[in-house]
């Protein structure tokens, strides 16, 4: 029973703690003074950061772990039991969605059924992933069903993947509650961190990250619309862009052309999608504009050479956007099965993202007719490319946007 434990000697517990969005919320509370638990399930993930190397990329991660490790200020576990040695939990787990587009609520009844037991009475639990509206008060009965006392809280991370040990001190965190205690405790917690907090209720705070994520897709599928309609009339998009843009404020949000992928938007919109009584056309549209760009460069280069078999076409770059190594939901990897499909030979490359199907920068340029920039890495820029044909949507190659 939680009665009968021994006083916490954690500060804090991260469960998911070993991934993209936990470890550096980790590493964040642990540089702020905080003895900090990572839980995560993953016993692999958990070595590599115990030794003191980041499993993926993040700025300013690599040096940052390096100096926790020797304090002491991180404990590592794959045991749920690590969740009783606090009063203070995270909860880094997201809402997928299923087959049907759906929200899958699977993952939250396991994870209730796993902490639940392991819950001191009185803990402060905020819940930190993108969650379907809802789920905040979803985990608060289940709690309650199985005799556990919290307080509990969504604070929902905001940062862009890569950048998080910056945004989490400069952007503001918002704590949403429905009660003042868990309200206050959430706050105190993540004024550690934050520049400022701004309470709401927990349905507020878990419709603002799928607002704000659904915003930011659908002005990519606005934007990738109107590539489409330019290729199709025959001109240059980035002419285009560049003259709406120039010394002009009211169109300076309008973002260039380019893969919208990655682990949430798409997610965010399909269960904003789910939430809403009418099934919310608008991003369900963003959805197929965003989703279709690579079936769309493949049909335009089906036309542009009469068919695609006995061509090879090589993919610069697998990861779901520049500087990452995370290939997560990236379009690039759809783009490759669709050439596979018209018939086409596919390289494909990355300076980052691991993958052993992945050959060298130079081969893929040596071996290739068409070369297609799928995330405009840094190292693509100024690329010899030898007057091969090239499609860079994103006009990163400095050489235009042309299909």
């Amino acid at each position: 029973m939680t009665s009968a434990l021994p006083p916490p000697d954690l500060d804090l517990v991260v469960l998911g703690g070993g991934g993209h969005v936990g470890l550096p919320l980790s590493l964040a509370f642990a540089e702020a003074g905080l003895r900090v638990g990572i839980y995560d399930t993953s016993q692999p993930t958990l070595d590599r950061i115990a030794s003191g190397e980041m499993p993926f990329m993040e700025n300013g991660a690599d040096a940052l772990l390096a100096a926790l490790i020797p304090t002491g200020r991180l404990v590592l576990s794959a045991d749920a039991e690590i969740l009783c040695r606090t009063e203070q939990v995270i909860v880094v787990i997201g809402t997928p969605v299923d087959e049907f587009l759906g929200p899958s609520m699977t993952v939250f009844e396991r994870a209730v059924e796993q902490i639940a037991p392991n819950l001191r009475d009185g803990s402060l639990v905020v819940l930190r992933s993108t969650v379907y509206p809802g789920t905040t008060g979803f985990v608060a009965r289940h709690l309650e069903a199985r005799g556990r006392r919290v307080d509990l809280a969504f604070c929902p991370e905001r940062i862009a993947e890569g950048h998080a040990l910056e945004e989490l001190h400069s952007l503001p965190q918002i704590v949403g509650a429905d009660t003042d205690a868990a309200a206050e405790r959430a706050a105190q917690l993540f004024g550690l961190l934050a520049s400022r907090t701004i309470r709401t209720t927990t349905k507020e705070a878990e419709l603002a990250k799928l607002f704000t994520n659904t915003w930011r897709y659908m002005k990519f599928a606005v934007a990738n619309q109107f590539f489409m309609i330019a290729d199709q009339a025959g001109v240059d998009y980035g002419n285009i862009l560049e003259a709406i843009r120039l010394d002009y404020p009211r169109a300076a949000d309008l973002p260039g052309p380019g893969f919208a992928a990655g682990p949430c938007l798409f997610k965010d919109t399909m269960q904003l999608a789910a939430f809403t009584s009418d099934h919310f056309p608008l991003g369900q549209s963003a959805m197929q504009v965003n989703e279709g760009l690579p079936a769309y460069i493949v049909s335009a280069l089906e036309r542009r050479y009469d068919g695609l078999p006995g061509k090879t076409v090589g993919i610069l770059g697998m990861a779901f956007k520049a500087e990452s190594d995370d290939s997560r939901a990236s379009l690039s990897y759809k783009l490759r099965k669709l050439l596979a499909w018209a018939g086409a030979s596919v390289l494909c490359t990355d300076p980052y993202v691991r993958d052993e199907r992945l050959i060298s920068l130079d081969d893929v340029v040596a071996g290739s007719d068409i070369l297609i920039l799928g995330a405009p890495h840094k190292a693509y820029r100024g690329l010899r490319l030898g007057g091969k044909d090239v499609v860079d949507i994103w006009g990163a190659l400095g050489e235009g946007i042309r299909l």
